[in-house]
């Protein structure tokens, strides 16, 4: 089936109306699962690494170095070093002693990973603005482009899997610890800014796709969305659920597309106390798409809630009309918090 007929089948609204009349159609609730195991309390310089035949390796790569809900050995916080790549072929991980937990040390950890990797990294990106320098600093001494981002997905979902079902197993684990975690720490530049007028679309629809599509034996896959990506799915999502969606529709397709890519899209929001559809992008950029009235506003929120029922799940496509294939198609997920 050709992806741009999935709309027509989910939602009927290609036959939109002027750019900011939006329809959206609410997604189902859905049930949650979480599987729990032990694992006993790590000592510092561990290190563990396990690889999925199933996952193609990737140059890109995802890191988080940071102190973890547990208290180990000594009375000392937890560190870990996480890194895997953007589609989870390979975990890494390390525990490192508090007094260690600086940019040579992670400098010396990611140099040793790259020796032994067959698929060398040339991006390692990071979201966490805590430890921001001391991450900059370790990578800017090796050979690959570090990059401050959101679409970390897949060493989110990793730390998400660790903090609901491995360290409250561990020795020492404390849950005052955990739940005053915030969420991710971005630098907060949060003033949202014009979409430069060139790369405005004329048309703009909510809309939603079934899971399904992008599951397995789906029809949306890497070979058919563009200059676009596709983040891992969470776990523990039912395979009937819809994701919400955002397409634009512009004559200039290409070059919207193109840009997007070049910023690493990282999300679309609604803001429904300022009335704002927001573009999230890079670490910190926000681009204002639209304002939303009264009517807009009640279909954000039903965008909103769709995603939080799908983990934060969403997708942005951009086509040059109903007809057209995607010049980008990104499935994205929130960040999430408490990680």
């Amino acid at each position: 089936m050709e992806m741009q007929q999935l709309f027509l089948l989910i939602t009927g609204l290609l036959a939109l109306s002027p750019a900011s009349a939006f329809t959206t159609l609410p997604t189902p609730s859905q049930p949650k699962s979480t599987i729990l195991f032990s694992t006993p309390t790590p000592t510092a310089g561990n290190v563990e690494i396990t690889r999925n035949p199933n996952k193609k390796p990737s140059t890109e790569w995802e890191l988080d170095c940071y102190s973890r809900p547990v208290v180990a050995l000594g009375g000392k916080k937890l560190w870990e070093v996480l890194i895997t790549d953007s589609t989870g072929s390979f975990r890494f991980l390390k525990t490192l002693p508090s007094n260690q937990v600086n940019s040579k040390e992670l400098r010396s950890t990611i140099e040793d990973l790259i020796e032994e990797s067959d698929v060398k990294p040339d991006t390692i990106r990071y979201f966490r603005g805590s430890m921001f320098n001391m991450k900059k600093i370790a990578l800017s001494e090796i050979d690959v482009v570090g990059k401050p981002s959101r679409c970390t997905y897949a060493v989110a979902q990793w730390l998400e899997e660790r903090h609901k079902n491995v360290y409250p197993q561990m020795e020492g684990y404390r849950a005052n610890m955990a739940t005053t975690l915030g969420g991710p720490s971005f630098l907060d530049v949060r003033t949202p800014v014009k979409l430069p007028d060139a790369l405005r679309g004329e048309k703009y629809a909510f809309v939603s796709l079934p899971l399904a599509e992008f599951l397995e034996g789906g029809d949306i896959t890497d070979e058919n969305i563009g200059v676009g990506k596709l983040c891992p799915i969470p776990e523990g999502l039912p395979a009937d659920g819809f994701v919400q969606g955002v397409v634009f529709f512009t004559k200039r397709a290409e070059a919207l597309a193109a840009w997007l890519a070049g910023t690493e899209v990282a999300g679309m929001t609604c803001d429904l106390r300022k009335r704002n559809l927001i573009m999230e992008t890079d670490i910190d950029t926000q681009y204002l798409v639209a304002r939303l009235n009264d009517v807009q506003r009640q279909e954000g929120a039903a965008f909103e809630e769709g995603k939080e029922q799908m983990g934060g799940l969403h997708f942005l496509c951009v086509q040059a009309d109903e007809d057209a294939d995607p010049a980008g198609f990104w499935l994205m997920r929130e960040l999430p918090t408490g990680i």
